[in-house]
């Protein structure tokens, strides 16, 4: 790959994932601390994350893929968010945020799709080459969680109260500016389906993949997938909030111990899959889900405060064991023809179905167990070892071979 391009497209991976990490982390501490807002009300917010989810296919495989180079879409949609972060910095009342990050997630998720699929057309060989430029993703959310922390102490209880977490939306809407008019530059990638060839929603939702249902295995799969989606959801909405309630300095900054563990199992996860297979690789993302929380429910930010961070720790497993090796399984048991609508069947299940489902229930949860983390935390403990129970007694003996 030309090495200009390789910094370009890495510099729009680092841009993409720090403007998440900027403003998400952070999101649930900013709205109760600062909006009173209720945990229904954060679960709703929350879940717009989802409907950006469901909604991202019909703007990539109505749009991207058949009208517009996709990375003049990325960049207006880019524009189009930095507008809608600085309103979600003026925004004063619940009721007035919302509508604002329910539109700025329909046009941040599509860019999901379209940052992929612009590196993915510039490389000759994606499985050596997009894994490096992908990395600077994650390190884009590291160091927002960083800056929040340790640069600016945006996180700090002084300047929670005083509305310090505003600051987030207005640097991610910054950046959202900058990755807007920079995708400009980026390599072009015209459409890569025909104009004038028929399409249905049938076609755009991957629902040609349901067919591998069939497989009793990957409907196992597929339901355990959407089920551990909502303990994964009070991740998301409710971590930073409780490590700002349990007293923990720089909370923002210590979470993107997260993130960096989740490049080391990555690294780990092909020894692991080849040896042990898919059905105890999966299981051990399960019993990370469970740890974690246990460990979240008995630690504290004094003498036990390495209990919180180990949980933090562990969502190298959790994220990677699971989701990274579902999407192994599912390329290995789909056929060529279906492979991209196996992927999207799965993402529109977990990010989509399953997180919409999560964000609710943790709401729920959280609203009725006000500041009793111990009880809150137990709910997703228990949850995620019952799916491992059934997972374990459910999926039957393995059907695909890792091959490295």
């Amino acid at each position: 790959m030309n090495p200009t391009v390789k910094i370009k497209l890495s510099t729009m991976m680092f841009l993409q994932f720090f403007i998440w990490g900027a403003w998400f982390v952070t999101l649930g501490t900013f709205l109760s601390k600062n909006m009173n807002s209720s945990g229904s009300e954060i679960g709703q917010a929350f879940s717009t994350q989802s409907w950006g989810a469901i909604i991202a296919p019909f703007i990539v495989g109505l749009i991207a893929d058949r009208f517009f180079n996709a990375e003049k879409i990325l960049g207006l949609l880019h524009l189009s968010g930095a507008f809608l972060l600085y309103k979600m910095s003026e925004s004063v009342g619940f009721s007035e945020f919302y509508p604002y990050v329910f539109l700025y997630m329909i046009c941040y998720m599509p860019t999901l799709a379209l940052v992929n699929s612009i590196a993915f057309r510039q490389m000759k060989n994606p499985t050596q080459e997009f894994s490096i430029i992908r990395l600077f993703g994650t390190l884009g959310w590291v160091v927002a969680g960083l800056c929040i922390s340790y640069l600016f102490g945006w996180d700090t209880t002084d300047s929670i109260e005083s509305g310090g977490l505003k600051n987030t939306f207005l640097l991610a809407g910054i950046s959202s500016g900058v990755l807007g008019l920079f995708s400009f530059i980026l390599p072009e990638t015209k459409p890569s389906a025909e104009k004038n060839n028929k399409i249905s929603l049938y076609d755009i939702l991957g629902l040609e993949a349901i067919k591998l249902l069939y497989n009793r295995n990957f409907l196992v799969f597929f339901l355990s997938s959407v089920l551990i989606c909502i303990p994964l959801a009070f991740y998301y909405a409710n971590a930073n909030p409780f490590l700002v309630d349990a007293g923990m300095e720089n909370p923002t900054g210590k979470m993107t111990i997260g993130q960096i563990s989740e490049i080391g199992f990555l690294l780990v996860l092909p020894w692991f899959f080849k040896k042990y297979g898919f059905k105890t690789t999966i299981l051990a993302g399960m019993l990370a889900w469970s740890l974690r929380y246990i460990l979240f429910a008995f630690g504290n930010a004094g003498e036990l405060s390495w209990m919180l961070l180990l949980g933090i720790a562990l969502h190298g497993i959790c994220y990677d064991f699971f989701f990274v090796s579902g999407q192994i399984y599912t390329d290995s048991i789909a056929g060529k023809q279906i492979k991209s609508a196996a992927q999207g069947l799965i993402t529109l299940a977990t990010y989509g179905v399953g997180m919409l489902i999560g964000f609710w229930v943790s709401g729920k949860i959280v609203e009725n167990y006000s500041g009793d983390w111990h009880s809150i935390w137990i709910f997703p403990s228990a949850f995620a070892f019952i799916i491992l129970i059934v997972f374990l007694l459910s999926f039957k003996k393995e059907d695909i071979l890792y091959e490295t």
